[in-house]
């Protein structure tokens, strides 16, 4: 276990050191995803003219200009990087997403692998489709394989990930929309805490929080607190009981 080491140099999420998106797009699974941070900044960077972000989705769940869309072309990024890096793996699609093909998902796999001095962060709301994939997949220990769960409802989730191989399991409790009372953390090595964040944010109950790091300090998981959340992603800040909370494995280079 150790402290996070001073994240977010490429990017505004306080758990990683950078962003790679060999896939973009994505669309509504679930009640976690009606304020998506990732589709508001997908139509704001169609509007600035980015090329990923020209592919209109099914209105009826994703909305315009977030259609799911390959980039076979960013998947060699990761080794122009010479210096070790905290990579999180499509910040902004779902690697998993069901029209995302078996042998694009085992090429970020094979490049994950081949670049051992990066550690990798994938998440994922899809874990059916994960656990069913999971056997055709490399899973060195430079990649770190999470679920991201809202509420009690979606800890089914965690039950998919345990069946994964993968060096470390991670979850990612954001937003927190309810106290998650069936969590089992049982083969998980690292839990992440955040409200929601945006206009028409839903707030998060400190109960909730201190419920989840209390059940992470009895099964010895490392647990990071991100934010309170709110109409911005720093305006309740970051400590919980007047501290922050930044444990996290250890690094796959260090």
């Amino acid at each position: 276990m150790e402290k996070a080491r001073g994240m977010s140099t490429g990017t505004g999420i306080e758990w990683t050191e950078a962003t790679w998106n060999p896939t973009t797009g994505c669309d509504r699974v679930s009640p976690g995803c009606e304020n998506c941070y990732a589709l508001t900044l997908a139509k704001r960077l169609k509007a600035m003219g980015s090329s990923k972000y020209q592919v209109d989705g099914d209105s009826s769940t994703s909305g315009p200009g977030f259609g799911l869309t390959l980039h076979p072309d960013s998947l060699r990024l990761p080794h122009t990087w010479v210096k070790p890096r905290v990579v999180f793996v499509n910040s902004m699609s779902d690697l998993f997403h069901p029209n995302v093909p078996l042998s694009f998902i085992q090429d970020v796999f094979e490049v994950m692998k081949d670049t051992p001095r990066h550690t990798y962060q994938l998440l994922t709301k899809r874990s059916k489709r994960l656990a069913q994939l999971a056997d055709e997949l490399p899973w060195p220990e430079n990649v770190w394989m999470g679920v991201s769960v809202e509420s009690d409802q979606y800890t089914f989730r965690v039950k998919h990930l345990r069946s994964v191989p993968a060096h470390v399991r991670f979850l990612s409790l954001e937003p927190l929309l309810g106290q998650l009372t069936s969590l089992d953390l049982t083969g998980i090595g690292w839990v992440i805490v955040g409200g929601e964040s945006g206009p028409g944010a839903r707030p998060m109950d400190e109960s909730w929080v201190l419920d989840i790091r209390d059940k992470c300090e009895a099964a010895k998981v490392p647990f990071f607190f991100k934010q309170w959340g709110g109409r911005t992603p720093k305006a309740g800040g970051r400590e919980l009981e007047s501290h922050t909370h930044d444990d996290m494995p250890k690094l796959a280079a260090s």
